[in-house]
């Protein structure tokens, strides 16, 4: 088997996506910095040869643009269920029935993630000594989930988009006897102030991130967030 690598992503539509960087970003200002977070995690997945590439899209008649904006191989299949927990556990599903595994889910959040962070994620659900990996936020969730193998029980249930949901899957993972293993914790990018903590760093090109910083600092300096 080989290992996949998911990203999950929703098309940049004005007014569904970073809903919470607005009012300091007009709706189109925040689709267009959330396409540059695409761009940037798209292009640091590409470097981990060690993963076939996967999206995991929304809305579901998005197929023709993110083939467009992959222009690459990676394997595009929408994604598919009531709530987040039962939209990766099919995401999962799927992917072990493909034939994959190892398998790695990362959020769309965390522009700037390293690539060896991930590469790590996989060595360690390779190597066998753990089941799960999970790479924390500092908000109580998480960036990333990795499974060695299927584990159906895993997402059922958990209070998603809140403080509480790494909590709750390490206990879970716990009453499943899963043995875990925590990546390192990176910020995402959810909030305006996310934002500001993001933009004090500066991500140069070729460093993970840099077309968000270099569209969100440009626009900051002029003055003109809300164009």
């Amino acid at each position: 088997m080989s290992a996949l690598l998911i990203i999950f992503a929703k098309k940049p539509i004005p007014g569904q996506v970073k809903t919470r960087l607005t009012p300091h970003l007009s709706p189109e200002a925040a689709a267009r910095l959330y396409q540059a977070f695409l761009m940037d995690i798209l292009e640091e997945s590409a470097r981990l040869s060690q993963f076939r590439l996967a999206l995991a899209y929304s809305p579901e008649s998005a197929e023709d643009w993110f083939r467009k904006l992959a222009s690459g191989g990676a394997w595009l299949f929408p994604q598919a269920g009531a709530d987040l927990g039962e939209r990766l556990a099919r995401a999962f599903d799927g992917a072990f029935q493909a034939g994959y595994g190892p398998v790695l889910l990362r959020g769309s959040d965390t522009p700037d993630l390293p690539g060896n962070i991930i590469q790590e994620g996989g060595e360690v659900l390779e190597s066998g000594q753990e089941q799960v990996v999970l790479g924390p936020t500092p908000d109580g969730g998480y960036y990333l989930v990795g499974l060695q193998e299927p584990q159906p029980a895993l997402f059922q249930g958990l209070t998603w988009s809140t403080s509480r949901v790494l909590a709750e899957t390490l206990a879970r993972c716990e009453s499943l006897s899963l043995k875990v293993h925590l990546l390192p914790s990176w910020p995402d990018i959810d909030t305006y102030a996310d934002l500001l903590h993001f933009l004090a760093w500066p991500h140069t090109k070729p460093a993970p991130g840099w077309r968000t910083d270099q569209l969100a600092r440009n626009r900051l300096v002029a003055g003109k967030p809300h164009d």
